[in-house]
């Protein structure tokens, strides 16, 4: 039985393209169960005790025992993503990786991984984004020692002859001919191609198609990147779940106390100030309804900044399915399909995204001009403070009521952890939610949300 990989998926588990994919119908988040008592008890947003260590080694280990009935989530956050690929002609692999850390080891070659972790009954995957590739794995809490083992078999000895590597290497071309028949995949590569002259984040998770196609040619260089990302001190082991702290210290120090440093921080360039406003048209060959996505350049996650933290609720309020252009166009109207925004948490500047798709081809000027409408308003007027203080509390409960397992802990701690380094930049990140005013919403609108700092996508498919 073979170990189910998740597959290209730019944004995981964040308040952005989640929602515009589920209301597209390509995927969906459900926020279950009721919020934990023990945050509300102890004035903490993260309701459960974290233990935290660093080997000799460097690598980070992060520890979260929580009432799980036996159950474990054992995941890997490497802090290498997308982003990290700065050189030409070298794209993708952070992605290609994904793969073949599922190809094995000498001690423990595919097959066998696979069977073992069969016998577990667990749930092996991974995904890979622009900041981080993440591992995981949902095990009972029995099997922790054995799972351990072989996932610090891979990280340390990963083992593939090149055969393999043209074969897996293949296979991502084939993923990437797949996703390239979708039309958000291309308008997000046209924009964030559009939006970045000089950054990394101008390219998608996946890759350049030219890149990927010559991919089969590059083996040495791919034993090259695994060298130098696939470090302790680039990687951060979270394990959250039935587990004892002592114990599975001892663990983790025998199987990973080995693990030789050697972290090559990647050369990113720096992107330019944007000053000028940028356009591109998508010509899409299948058939689809027309989608426009707008970009405004921000900086990067900061979670004690006000501002840039208020970027994100703007973007909420003003687009939301509580704002105002979402009845208009979406209920009333009916104009669109959907409309909504974003601002991903990044290591480096990002953009703040709005994103529609419209149901008459003859109507996108309209909706852009709409868009334009909300954020002029805004730029003009703080919003309703009663909506900002409910929109503060839908936050703080959505986000309390997604940490009743193991795995949807991790999930949730994940990205926090790769582009910040800890879980801290959460309880940062909520005490500037508590003190942010509609004041602060109407700055981040007159800063960011300017017209030398945006591209504007569109794509039109085939009537």
């Amino acid at each position: 039985m073979e170990v189910r990989r998740r597959r290209f998926r730019r944004y995981e588990g964040e308040v952005n393209l989640k929602r515009i994919i589920a209301a597209a119908g390509l995927t969906c988040l459900a926020l279950v169960a009721q919020a934990p008592a023990p945050a509300l008890a102890s004035g903490k947003i993260f309701p459960y005790d974290a233990h935290e260590e660093t080997l000799d080694n460097g690598l980070k280990v992060i520890l979260i025992p929580m009432a799980s009935d036996g159950l474990v989530a054992l995941w890997s956050v490497v802090r290498t993503g997308s982003r990290d690929e700065y050189e030409p002609g070298r794209t993708g692999f952070a992605h290609f990786f994904e793969h073949m850390m599922f190809r094995g080891t000498e001690s423990f070659p595919a097959d066998r991984y696979n069977e073992i972790v069969t016998e577990m009954g667990a749930d092996a995957n991974a995904f890979t984004s622009n900041d981080l590739t993440a591992y995981h794995m949902g095990i009972a809490a029995v099997d922790l020692d054995r799972a351990l083992e072989i996932e610090a078999d891979r990280f340390q000895n990963l083992s593939y002859a090149e055969e393999a590597f043209r074969t897996e290497a293949g296979a991502v071309f084939g993923e990437y001919r797949k996703n390239r028949t979708r039309p958000f995949t291309q308008i997000i590569e046209a924009v964030y191609g559009t939006a970045f002259t000089n950054h990394t984040y101008g390219h998608s998770t996946i890759g350049y198609e030219a890149d990927i196609k010559g991919m089969p040619d590059l083996y040495d260089y791919s034993k090259s990147f695994f060298s130098r990302y696939y470090r302790p001190e680039n990687t951060v082991l979270l394990i959250t779940g039935d587990i004892e702290i002592e114990p599975t210290m001892a663990l983790i120090r025998t199987y990973y106390g080995n693990w030789q440093r050697g972290y090559v921080a990647p050369q990113i360039p720096v992107e330019p100030e944007q000053t000028e406003a940028r356009s591109v048209s998508v010509d899409y060959e299948g058939k689809s309804l027309p989608i426009v996505w707008v970009a405004y350049k921000t900086p990067a996650f900061d979670p004690k900044d006000r501002v840039v933290v208020a970027a994100s609720l703007l973007a909420d309020l003003a687009f939301g399915s509580t704002s105002d252009i979402y009845k208009k166009l979406v209920l009333d109207e009916q104009t669109v399909e959907f409309i909504d925004a974003g601002v991903d948490r990044t290591r480096d500047p990002f953009v703040f995204e709005v994103y529609s798709r419209v149901k008459d081809p003859d109507k996108v000027d309209a909706v852009l001009g709409e868009i334009d409408g909300v954020i002029a308003h805004y730029s003009k007027n703080p919003p309703d403070a009663k909506r900002l203080h409910d929109l503060k509390s839908r936050l703080k409960y959505g986000f309390l009521m997604g940490l009743d397992t193991p795995d949807r802990v991790a999930s949730r701690l994940a990205r926090y952890i790769a582009v910040s380094g800890g879980i801290d930049a959460i309880e940062e990140l909520y005490r500037t939610f508590k003190a942010i005013t509609p004041e602060d919403l109407q700055t981040a609108a007159q800063r960011y949300l300017v017209t030398e700092k945006r591209t504007i996508g569109v794509l039109r498919g085939k009537r």
